[in-house]
C-alpha cells in the first residue's frame, strides 16, 4: 500500500462537476493498493497515517498528528502510484491490485479512518479532479513495504 500524504488547509474532489468530498485542515491522501495488501496492512497503515505527526505545535515544532489537531481526511484512490516506468515511455500498472480487491481495501481504509476523524472521499475508479491548498507544502510518502515488516 502506498499513500501520498499532503498536509492541506483545504481540499476538494469533484467528479463530473459535482463535489464528492471536501475538507478544511487535514490530509489529502492519494491511496494506492498492491495485490499483496491485506486488511491487516490497511489497518496498520491507517494507524500510521492517523498518528503521523506533521502539524506544528505552539512552539512551531512539527509535533502534532491529525488526531491532535482534529483535522479531516480526504481519501482519493490512485492506482497510478504503482506505475512501473522502467521500460519504455508508457507506464505499466501490473503492480497495482485488481480493481475489485483495491476497491474493497480502499473502502475498508475509509471506514477504519472514519472511526477516528471526519473522512471525505472521491469515487473509486472515477475520473476525478482534485483541488488542494497545500499547507507548507508538506508532503510525505508512506509505503507499507518500508513501514510494515512482512
Amino acid at each position: 500500500m502506498r499513500m501520498v500524504v499532503q498536509r492541506v488547509k483545504r481540499a476538494h474532489v469533484t467528479v463530473n462537476g459535482k463535489t464528492t468530498g471536501s475538507i478544511e485542515q487535514g490530509y489529502l491522501v492519494l491511496l494506492g493498493i498492491a495485490p499483496e495488501d491485506t486488511e491487516e496492512i490497511v489497518r496498520k497503515m491507517a494507524d500510521k497515517l492517523l498518528k503521523l505527526r506533521i502539524f506544528s505545535d505552539e512552539q512551531d515544532k512539527i509535533n502534532l498528528s491529525l488526531l491532535d489537531v482534529h483535522g479531516a481526511l480526504l481519501l482519493v484512490s490512485q492506482f497510478t502510484l504503482y506505475a512501473d516506468c522502467r521500460k519504455g515511455n508508457r507506464p505499466s500498472f501490473v503492480h497495482a491490485a485488481p480493481p475489485a480487491q483495491a476497491e474493497t481495501l480502499y473502502e475498508l481504509c475509509k471506514a477504519y479512518c472514519k472511526r477516528f476523524v471526519p473522512v471525505e472521499s472521491g469515487i473509486f475508479g472515477a475520473d476525478m479532479q482534485v483541488e488542494i491548498w497545500n499547507d507548507g507544502p508538506f508532503t510525505v510518502v508512506l509505503d507499507s513495504d518500508e513501514i510494515i515488516k512482512k
